[in-house]
């Protein structure tokens, strides 16, 4: 009989597309996962993968059966959580995805009076972008994400627990910086920083300044917020933030100045996403609770 472990082991090399690293994935041997791969496909007189010393390839039939395979994995994980409901509130660990425009400011707010209210309580981080961790929650990778909205979540619950503007930053010598507040005129001649495309930050701020990006040199794309806020520094031009980034960005550079974004708002709400059927809802209730308690008393 196909067992939940062969099946998770043939997801492993899915993901990853090379048997060693799934094999480290799954803390086993490469041989031990072999074995059972092999097996598995023994059991369903079909091959899941091509491989050969250079690279693993997923077979047409793998991928269906590896979808349902999914599937199967993410309801036990719903229902090993609905065993579990019934125990204290946050004794179980939890699995956190956040992206990168939140994580840095959020986190040190907020994990304080978490762990405070709930010391044995454990939670895994994973930073990714919004499209992964969509992905991710979707195929029970992670049992919840913290994202900005809108955005797409196909399906998946929303749980609202925040909302915020935009501040403009530009150097204390630029023009922008003689403003206490700008609208998206004030942008349209300026030389306007961004992250690379796949942030949803960069989409959020466009559309509430009524722009398109700009056509700029990949090279003045930045890969995180840190690293735009160093390019203002630099006299590069100026960059947009979430309200949360202020205090820690004006902070750690004297000279920089920040504006708020004189545009109908909110300009993006804070959400944890979820699937409908988790049955840890209860938990992540609770989580929002301390979340959206501690920010307003900041």
């Amino acid at each position: 009989m196909i067992s939940l472990k062969q099946l998770s082991y043939a997801l492993a090399v899915k993901e990853t597309l090379h048997f060693k690293n799934a094999a480290e994935r799954c803390f086993v041997s490469q041989s031990t996962l072999s074995s059972a791969i092999a097996e598995l496909e023994t059991q369903l007189g079909v091959q899941l993968f091509e491989r050969d010393n250079k690279k693993v390839l997923v077979t047409a039939f793998g991928e269906q059966i590896l979808a349902r395979a999914q599937s199967v994995l993410t309801q036990v994980q719903d229902i090993e959580q609905l065993a579990k409901s019934h125990l204290a509130p946050l004794s179980q660990p939890m699995s956190l995805g956040v992206i990168p425009t939140i994580g840095p400011y959020l986190l040190p707010l907020v994990l304080p009076s978490l762990r405070e209210q709930y010391p044995n309580f454990e939670l895994g981080i994973v930073e990714e972008q919004s499209a992964e961790l969509v992905r991710q929650v979707k195929m029970g990778l992670l049992d919840t994400a913290i994202i900005a909205l809108p955005y797409d979540i196909d399906g998946l619950l929303s749980f609202e627990f925040w909302q915020e503007d935009f501040y403009a930053i530009s150097h204390k010598d630029s023009v922008l910086a003689q403003f206490k507040t700008i609208d998206h005129t004030h942008l349209l001649d300026s030389s306007l920083l961004l992250l690379k495309e796949g942030h949803c930050l960069t989409d959020h701020a466009l559309s509430v300044c009524h722009l398109t990006r700009p056509q700029q040199n990949s090279g003045l794309a930045g890969t995180s917020l840190f690293t735009l806020v160093q390019m203002v520094a630099g006299k590069m031009g100026a960059t947009l933030i979430p309200e949360m980034a202020k205090a820690s960005v004006l902070a750690g550079n004297p000279e920089l100045r920040a504006m708020h974004v004189d545009e109908p708002g909110p300009h993006r709400r804070i959400a944890f996403i979820v699937r409908p059927n988790f049955a840890g809802l209860s938990n992540i209730e609770i989580v929002k609770s301390i979340f959206k308690t501690t920010l307003t008393n900041k």
